[in-house]
C-alpha cells in the first residue's frame, strides 16, 4: 500500500547516525546544538531549542510562557490532541475557535473568544498551509496576548518568502517520522526571545543550571525532554535535503491540484500565490452528497492500495474532552470533519505514483456518486 505519508531515509542519513553511534556521546553532545543552529538559520529565528517530541516542545512552550492554572488559550479543534492536551497538563483550558474551509483557524472569530483569562492564541498551520498569522498577531498585540504557533505541519512553509517560524512569539515544529524531515520522534521550539529560549532549555533538562565543575543547581521544575545526539544527526542530514523534499511534495500537490480542479464531487485546498506550503498533507474535501458513504470510500481506497487518513476528528469530540468540558459543536469544524480525507503526498513518491493515486481516487468517487446522501 502507498502510505499517505512516510519517512524517506537515504544512505547518508544512516551514515550520519552510525557516526554518532561510534562516537563518544549519544546524548548531550555537540550535534544537538549544531542541529538547533541549522533549524534557527533555516527559518530565520534567533534561537531553536530541540525536544524529544513536538508534544514535549508544546508543553515547554506553554510553561515557558507562564501559562498555568485557570488560564485559557484559544486554539483550533482541527489538530492532533497534543496542541490542547499540553495546556491542560499545566492546568489551563483550551477554548476552541471554529475554522475556515481550508482547515485553519478562523481569525475573524478569535477576538470574540478572548476573556481576562486568555493568555495565548495557538494557531495550527493545517496540512502546511500557513494561517493568517499577521492578522492573528494584530489581535494578540491589541489584547496583550502571546502567539504560540503549532507549526508541526509547516517546516518549510512560507508567506511572501518569509518562513513560518519567524512570525510568532514561539513556534513549534515536529520531526515525527511522517513529517517533511524526521528525527524519528522529535520536535523544536524557535523564538527570537532570549528569556523564552533560556526557560525552554531549563524545562527540557530537569530545571538544572550548570555552574562550575561538578556543581549545578535545580532552579525550576523540569523534565527530561532532551533530543539524543543520533536523532539530531539524522535531523541535520535530513534538513540538508529539506528543500529537495519540499520540491517533490509541491510537484505532487500541483499535479493533484490540476487533475482534481473543478471536480463535481469534492474540492481541494488552494494555496495562495504568496504562500508556500510544506504539503504535509493533501486533503480532499468531499461534497455533502458523499458524507454518508465516506467510510466506504475510505475502505475502498485502502483496499485498492491507496493509504488514506482523516485529519482530524475534532478534539472536543474525544471522550476526555466531552467528560471534562461537555458537548461542543462548531459548524465549519463539523462539516470539515465529515468531508476530509488525506491522500498520499510525500517525498518518497514519484509522479507516476501520483497519477495512479489520482486515477484510483476519481474512479472510486464516481463509483460511489450514485449512493449520494439524502438531505
Amino acid at each position: 500500500m502507498l502510505p499517505y505519508s512516510t519517512q524517506f531515509i537515504e544512505e547518508d542519513d544512516i551514515a550520519a547516525v552510525v557516526e554518532i553511534l561510534n562516537g563518544s556521546h549519544l546524548t548531550q553532545g555537540a550535534k544537538v546544538e549544531e542541529f538547533e543552529e541549522a533549524i534557527a538559520r533555516y527559518v530565520g529565528a534567533r534561537y531553536c531549542v530541540s525536544f524529544n517530541s513536538a508534544t514535549s516542545a508544546l508543553h515547554a512552550a506553554y510553561a515557558s510562557a507562564g501559562i498555568g492554572e485557570d488560564d485559557e488559550i484559544i486554539t483550533t479543534p482541527i489538530s492532533f490532541v497534543a496542541t490542547s492536551n499540553m495546556a491542560i497538563a499545566l492546568g489551563a483550558k483550551p477554548i476552541f475557535c471554529d475554522i475556515k474551509r481550508d482547515g485553519n483557524i478562523d481569525e475573524t472569530l478569535i477576538e470574540g473568544l478572548i476573556t481576562p483569562k486568555t493568555k495565548a492564541i495557538v494557531p495550527v498551520d493545517f496540512a502546511g498551509k500557513p494561517v493568517a498569522i499577521e492578522k492573528i498577531k494584530e489581535i494578540a498585540q491589541k489584547h496583550n496576548l502571546l502567539v504560540i504557533e503549532d507549526a508541526s505541519h509547516a517546516l518549510g512553509s512560507a508567506i511572501d518568502g518569509k518562513k513560518i517560524g519567524s512570525f510568532s512569539d514561539m513556534t513549534i515544529f515536529s520531526f515525527h517520522a511522517i513529517k517533511p524531515i524526521t528525527t524519528g520522534e522529535g520536535g523544536a521550539v524557535v523564538t527570537d526571545n532570549e528569556a523564552y529560549a533560556n526557560a525552554l532549555r531549563l524545562f527540557r533538562s530537569h530545571g538544572i543550571m550548570k555552574k562550575e565543575l561538578w556543581n549545578s543547581d535545580m532552579v525550576s521544575l523540569g523534565y527530561n525532554f532532551r533530543l539524543t545526539e543520533f536523532a539530531a544527526a539524522l535531523g541535520l542530514s535530513q534538513l540538508n535535503k529539506l528543500d529537495r523534499f519540499l520540491q517533490v511534495r509541491e510537484q505532487i500537490g500541483r499535479y493533484y491540484d490540476e487533475r482534481f480542479s473543478g471536480h463535481k464531487l469534492f474540492t481541494t485546498i488552494s494555496i495562495d500565490s504568496n504562500e508556500q506550503s510544506a504539503r504535509h498533507l493533501y486533503p480532499l474535501l468531499l461534497n455533502p452528497e458523499l458524507h454518508c458513504v465516506k467510510e466506504e470510500i475510505f475502505s475502498e481506497l485502502q483496499s485498492r492500495g491507496i493509504g488514506v487518513q482523516v485529519h482530524y476528528k475534532p478534539i472536543y469530540q474525544n471522550s476526555f474532552y466531552k467528560e471534562r468540558y461537555g458537548e461542543q459543536r462548531l459548524s465549519t469544524t463539523e462539516h470539515f470533519y465529515r468531508s476530509e480525507i488525506s491522500i498520499p503526498c510525500h517525498q518518497k513518491m514519484a509522479l507516476e505514483n501520483a497519477v495512479m493515486v489520482a486515477d484510483v481516487v476519481l474512479d472510486v468517487m464516481e463509483k460511489y456518486s450514485h449512493r449520494g446522501c439524502s438531505f
